[in-house]
């Protein structure tokens, strides 16, 4: 029997467990990554999108594989966060900053990892390139992170 006075806790799991393939654009672009590329989308209006979108999120209007290119490979931080105690599942082993990257011919932000040495030398409008795992496969992980032009 449950005393009152005492709160009932559970503990309990909550998972999403699914599979989504990649189709066309995400196929492109990660195949792209593979080639050390970073691909975006152009819409209608002349915007890119980065990542790549299956479709256009102010119109709806669908883009497909025809309507990537090429940006970057370099860019500037827009605004960033620190992150002091890296966890397990943090794409670095150190502090690093999440920083929105806008890239060369890129309207909108990336967001990704930045390697900066330290918290004083990361700032808004800072010039980053990427830093591209030796060996890659195709998956977001072959960037690595974006570290400064100008390593400290």
């Amino acid at each position: 029997m449950h005393d009152a006075a005492q709160p009932y806790t559970t503990e309990h799991v909550v998972e999403y467990a699914y599979k989504r393939s990649l189709g066309p654009v995400l196929s492109r672009f990660f195949t792209a990554l593979r080639a050390g590329q970073i691909l975006g989308s152009r819409t209608a209006e002349g915007r890119v999108l980065v990542p790549p979108m299956e479709h256009d999120p102010e119109t709806g209007d669908g883009l497909g594989p025809d309507d990537m290119l090429e940006v970057g490979p370099g860019g500037r931080v827009a605004t960033w966060a620190w992150v002091n105690h890296p966890r397990e599942n943090h794409p670095l082993d150190r502090p690093f900053a999440f920083a929105l990257v806008e890239l060369d011919g890129a309207t909108t932000g990336f967001l990704h990892a930045v390697d900066a040495g330290g918290e004083e030398h990361m700032h808004s409008g800072m010039r980053v390139m990427p830093r591209w795992r030796p060996e890659r496969t195709g998956e977001i992980h072959d960037l690595v992170c974006f570290e400064p032009e100008d390593t400290p």
